[in-house]
């Protein structure tokens, strides 16, 4: 197993008291495999992906327990000089807001070929002979032109192929893009969507890829994870996901995904706000906002189920999950 996130809590210390944004998530990926994680802003999809980078602001942050192995070993058991040689180099991320996440003073050469600098020694001009070669990979028009312009000179959907770019520079084993469509139009998505997917390939990279839009893995990812308040709430296969959802808050999610069979009708959206992480509901984190929703779903916190039903392994923290996968 390339990554595999065993019991992982991960605490905020405020001024309000103590936020708990993830609480037990267990996940893993293999290599050539790409791992979709769904959920609304706030469900705990970043933070879970920081820790595994080891770039969650600490404090106000804390892991609060579990383990993150990649590759085997623990890398929470890992003094920061090693992780800072895995980070980059066995291990990147795509971050969601590429102009943010982008040096504005350096050129976009500069700002890849310091990769090749930092991690292999080469000099400055080898570097940005390597920086062209990535700019041609992730098919940026005119690379060799355009080596020495800035990231505002670049369209959205360029400055996001730079930071796929970036991400691919040492060919890493694993990559985590963190929404990497945002605020792209639709066409552009499905590009930078077919070219994560062609370079995985290419690769046989694993891919975890952080988004809240299930359109946008249907073709990309093999399996699923939905998060709510912290917590994987249902894993499964993609295919068995978009056909029988077991869990009410990932049926919510697909209802509120516009239809083209559904002209003119009002769109589905799920009641009410997710939980505040100070002070998460007693029982199942959404069962204030669940249709089926019933006295147990306000006491107790529901296991993850195995979906018995499913040939394939999937789980569902819903204790009706049988009625949800039916309904």
């Amino acid at each position: 197993m390339l990554l595999e996130v065993r019991d992982l809590h991960v605490e905020f210390k405020t001024r309000d008291g103590v936020a708990k944004a993830v609480n037990g998530v267990n996940y893993s990926v293999d290599a050539g495999q790409t791992l979709a994680v769904l959920g609304e802003s706030g469900s705990g999809k970043s933070v879970t992906a920081q820790a595994v980078m080891g770039i969650l602001d600490m404090p106000p942050g804390r892991i609060a327990g579990g383990e993150i192995l990649f590759k085997g070993a623990d890398l929470l058991k890992m003094k920061e000089e090693e992780r800072r040689k895995i980070r980059g180099a066995d291990m990147a991320m795509i971050f969601q807001d590429a102009l943010s996440s982008l040096n504005p003073v350096l050129s976009v050469g500069a700002q890849l070929g310091e990769m090749f600098e930092v991690h292999r020694g080469m000099s400055r001009k080898d570097a940005r002979g390597k920086a062209v070669e990535l700019m041609d990979r992730v098919k940026i028009p005119a690379a060799k032109e355009r080596v020495g312009d800035y990231p505002h000179q670049f369209s959205g959907g360029m400055r996001q192929r730079i930071m796929i770019a970036m991400a691919l520079a040492l060919e890493p084993s694993l990559i985590i893009a963190d929404e990497p469509t945002t605020a792209l139009d639709v066409t552009v998505q499905a590009q930078v969507m077919d070219l994560l997917a062609e370079l995985q390939r290419e690769l046989n990279m694993g891919l975890i890829l952080i988004t809240h839009d299930l359109g946008v893995v249907a073709d990309v990812a093999d399996k699923i994870a939905v998060m709510y308040a912290g917590r994987i709430v249902e894993a499964a296969p993609v295919h068995d996901i978009y056909r029988s959802p077991a869990h009410p808050y990932t049926r919510g999610l697909l209802d509120s995904i516009p239809r083209l069979d559904q002209k003119g009708q009002e769109l589905y959206a799920i009641k009410g706000l997710p939980p505040n992480l100070l002070a998460i509901p007693s029982g199942c984190a959404f069962n204030p906002r669940c249709p089926m929703a019933r006295a147990v779903c306000r006491t107790d916190v529901p296991p993850l189920y195995e979906v018995t039903e499913s040939p394939a392994p999937r789980t569902s923290a819903c204790h009706f999950w049988k009625e949800c996968l039916h309904a």
